[in-house]
């Protein structure tokens, strides 16, 4: 059996080897002419899974290590009798820690406390209820917003979306879809931004087409919001290298690209796989996984307030003004080089740990503090000194 598998997808050979014949190519080069003999095709979310990459090839089985799936086209798979997996929540945790530093690092930026501002959740699956947790943990305002789940439980909680939009922090966790009742194609757009205060920020890390970019770049030029974080973009890889310059935090599609969330995509479709093709799995990295270290440095927390506690070791343990920085520096390249650049970022990506694989000593800290450290997913412990 020949199998085809996108090459970043983490030790996809190691995986997929005994499985049968192993091609690892990039995702966008994966075309119909590379798959005419091939039995199984895991992909990424950048490879557009449809009748025209699949018709005429001997495709059976298809994954995707992602948790979004608006790049397969269930229809065509399903009259093809092709089965499918995905890998939905395997980097929840991971994009979870993304915001939870992206909320340490503008507060920090934009000099405000996180206790008692509102945080409206647009979307709340897995990582929207893992978002709605550590915002509780920060002592911040929830107010929830997902129709889906409103007219399925008829919960008052989930409110609409004009009432999300007066938070003071607004984050996107929703699929991209393009037409029905819950499309989410340009769900914030001119109109919307328009609603926000001159001081709200928006987050966004969940599909960049759910953002109309080139209205969030006018609102940003004429203050109808304070900041944004993205780390998806309409159009990736050729994405508004105008709105990255603007916007407070620039990431290149990387939030939930934690070595851990990898791993569990990666897992997630071997086992999918074996289980379809009639194999026993025999491959599994589960001692990376759980893998803990001791940081060199304990941190001192005598004096300091909470959030300020919390901002040391979310960046301590994730660089994310590193991740910024890297795709930022792409604006000194000829605009024609970018779009490779902005690929290449996201191949390379170096390895980051979640925040559970590293135990942090805190100095002078009360059980307290570290209790509610832990519960935003750190791994701390008191030091007394």
């Amino acid at each position: 059996m020949n199998i085809v598998i996108d090459e970043n997808i983490l030790f996809a050979e190691e995986a997929f080897s005994h499985l049968g014949s192993v091609s690892v190519l990039p995702g966008r080069h994966i075309t119909r002419e590379s798959l005419g003999d091939v039995t199984a095709l895991i992909v990424r979310s950048v490879t557009r899974v449809n009748e025209k990459l699949l018709a005429g090839t001997g495709i059976r089985f298809v994954g995707t290590a992602t948790a979004g799936i608006d790049h397969i086209d269930f229809e065509y798979l399903s009259q093809q009798q092709i089965s499918f997996a995905d890998a939905a929540g395997c980097n929840a945790n991971s994009v979870a820690e993304y915001i939870l530093t992206a909320l340490a690092t503008v507060a920090a930026r934009f000099n405000f406390s996180l206790e008692g501002r509102s945080l409206g959740i647009v979307g709340v699956g897995r990582i929207g209820q893992l978002v709605a947790n550590i915002a509780r943990g920060l002592g911040m305002e929830i107010i929830l917003n997902d129709p889906p789940l409103q007219r399925k439980t008829g919960n008052a909680c989930y409110r609409p979306l004009d009432e999300i939009l007066k938070a003071d922090i607004v984050t996107l966790h929703v699929p991209l879809t393009k037409e029905g009742i819950d499309k989410t194609l340009h769900l914030i757009g001119e109109k919307e931004l328009a609603k926000l205060s001159p001081s709200s920020v928006l987050i966004n890390v969940s599909r960049g087409e759910v953002v109309n970019n080139l209205a969030l770049l006018e609102g940003l030029k004429n203050g109808s919001l304070q900041g944004a974080v993205l780390d998806v973009w309409e159009k990736e890889p050729s994405i508004n290298w105008e709105l990255v310059n603007r916007v407070t935090i620039a990431t290149p599609h990387i939030a939930g690209y934690s070595f851990q969330g990898k791993i569990n995509g990666t897992r997630m479709m071997y086992r999918s796989a074996c289980e379809f093709f009639g194999v026993t799995p025999t491959w599994d990295l589960s001692p990376e996984m759980t893998r803990t270290t001791r940081l060199p440095h304990a941190i001192e927390t005598e004096s300091l307030k909470f959030q300020f506690v919390v901002h040391q070791l979310a960046t301590r343990l994730y660089d994310l003004t590193g991740d910024d920085a890297r795709l930022r520096s792409l604006l000194s390249q000829p605009v024609c080089d970018r779009s490779a650049g902005f690929d290449k970022l996201r191949k390379n990506y170096p390895a980051r740990h979640e925040f559970f694989t590293s135990s942090v000593g805190l100095k002078n800290a009360s059980h307290s503090l570290v209790s509610k450290l832990n519960h935003l997913g750190f791994s701390a412990y008191p030091i007394d000194i």
